[in-house]
């Protein structure tokens, strides 16, 4: 007979940094704390940008951390679970709306408590019509054409133009459904900007700025140097050497720094202080989000779309987020955070912070996927050995493609203090492998952590109070054996 609840919560308690599996929890589940509201990861710096910009108070801007960190976690959940029916997930107002091209997808939408819309077009095919685009991107002119991206918000996929029949044409030469693409008049033009610095100065014949401490150096903008390229920091000490950089086609690239700079978790909020990041969680299209720049310093506004793609004088960069955030030369290769979670390095843009305007960022994640490298965090940031050696506890297993399993051995473990919970994963070559950490709320496994880049390893820090928590491990793509470490409070 199945143990009563109190009588197997007593059984699990352990002593700080051990580990323990326990049976699955049944309907009268375990009960601890409530995951931490998202508004306490926000520094008060990025709350008063935010009370500024978004014209909230600071108890408004608290919440909408809240919200913006609770809906993006829902969406990331409904684009896992939904698969092929799911067609891009965006706020209006304090609801997540989430689109689906099935009807019966749509309860599903509402059991997780988003609001559903039914369209006729997926994400994927929205993708898919925005490749064809890139692929004739040498048709554009930049003059005449700005970019293009995804709106989730309308079922479509948007050609930004400044000369309407030129960008009537590129559609066409492109052999796209052009019911499925909207042209849209625009004043914008975008530009790199060069000459920058964004949570901290650092030189190389010009001037641009630090995106995020990884292990071993920095990332920043691709335009800002190539592969070789030296870098002295703020303080015009020998500081590194550009060792992978990318621009146009995508405007990433990394440094690595010499033994005399350590990298630090941390961003500059031009007030004096730090902002403390803690992981790379993608925002949600709708969510607000902050940006750090030297010129300017913190500026605030909304994500308004995702995979967009740039026609930069320079060339085409594609991949790029869309934010209505204002920056100006001088900010480029900055810090883009949504709460304590990094999104990105600015790119370029159009407009300025006087009279407000559009700024694009390359997507954190990508960054560290394409060099391998590791951001660091407020609860570490050291790689994971290979085969996720040197954890508490080690786990392997197999799953397949699109399905989920969960760690420890099919159950969940109880943590009776605050702190710091790691885990790691290391998959076959050729699969796209994602890691979760979540927390029982008290009725439902709630997400509180995640790690998906577009590849087979995933390592992620967390730092929560007490509780019941499991790691899922969700094959994106892909099938095949695992190791998993896992150590906890």
């Amino acid at each position: 007979m199945r143990r009563s609840l109190a009588a197997a919560a007593a059984a699990i308690l352990l002593p700080v940094g051990a580990l323990t599996a326990v049976a699955s929890p049944a309907a009268a589940a375990p009960t601890g704390p409530a995951v931490a509201a998202g508004a306490d990861a926000a520094s008060s710096a990025m709350l008063a940008a935010m009370q500024r910009d978004l014209g909230l108070t600071a108890g408004q801007a608290r919440a909408r951390v809240a919200r913006d960190e609770k809906g993006s976690r829902t969406d990331a959940a409904l684009r896992r679970s939904l698969g092929a029916t799911y067609a891009g997930g965006w706020f209006a107002g304090d609801t997540l709306v989430v689109a689906v091209t099935d009807r019966s997808a749509a309860d599903r939408v509402r059991a997780a408590g988003a609001q559903p819309a039914l369209v006729t077009r997926s994400g994927a095919d929205l993708d898919r019509i925005k490749s064809a685009l890139d692929r004739h991107a040498a048709r554009a002119s930049a003059t005449a054409i700005p970019g293009w991206y995804v709106d989730v918000t309308t079922n479509t996929v948007v050609v930004l133009a400044r000369d309407t029949g030129a960008a009537a044409a590129f559609v066409r030469a492109s052999r796209v459904d052009p019911a499925a693409v909207r042209v849209v008049a625009t004043t914008e033009a975008p530009r790199t900007y060069y000459d920058v610095r964004g949570g901290d100065a650092y030189y190389m014949g010009g001037r641009c700025s630090v995106g995020f401490s990884v292990v071993g150096g920095f990332v920043t903008a691709g335009h800002c140097g190539t592969v070789g390229t030296a870098t002295q920091g703020y303080n015009q000490v020998a500081q590194g050497t550009f060792r992978g950089s990318s621009f146009p086609g995508n405007d990433y690239a990394w440094v690595q720094t010499n033994s005399n700079w350590t990298p630090q978790p941390w961003v500059n909020n031009y007030a004096g202080g730090n902002v403390t990041v803690a992981g790379s969680t993608e925002a949600a299209v709708g969510a607000s989000i902050c940006r750090s720049g030297s010129t300017t310093g913190w500026h605030c506004g909304t994500i308004q779309a995702k995979n967009q793609t740039v026609n930069y004088p320079q060339g085409t960069v594609t991949g790029l987020t869309r934010t209505n955030v204002c920056a100006e030369p001088g900010d480029s290769g900055g810090s883009w955070l949504s709460g304590q979670q990094a999104q990105g390095v600015t790119s370029g843009g159009s407009g300025n912070c006087t009279s407000g305007g559009t700024t694009y960022f390359q997507p954190v994640n990508e960054i560290l996927s394409a060099y391998g490298l590791t951001l660091r965090t407020s609860g570490g940031g050291e790689p994971p050995p290979t085969g996720c050696t040197g954890y508490e506890a080690t786990y392997t297993g197999s799953v397949s493609s699109g399905q989920s399993v969960y760690q420890p051995n099919g159950s969940y473990y109880y943590s009776s203090v605050s702190g710091t919970h790691r885990g790691c994963l290391d998959g076959p070559t050729g699969v796209d492998f994602d890691l979760y950490l979540q927390k029982w709320n008290g009725s439902t496994w709630v997400d509180v952590a995640g790690s998906y880049s577009p590849g087979p390893d995933e390592s992620l820090t967390y730092t929560g109070t007490a509780g019941y928590y499991r790691f899922e491990v969700h094959a994106y793509s892909g099938s095949g054996s695992y190791t998993m470490g896992i150590t906890n409070p």
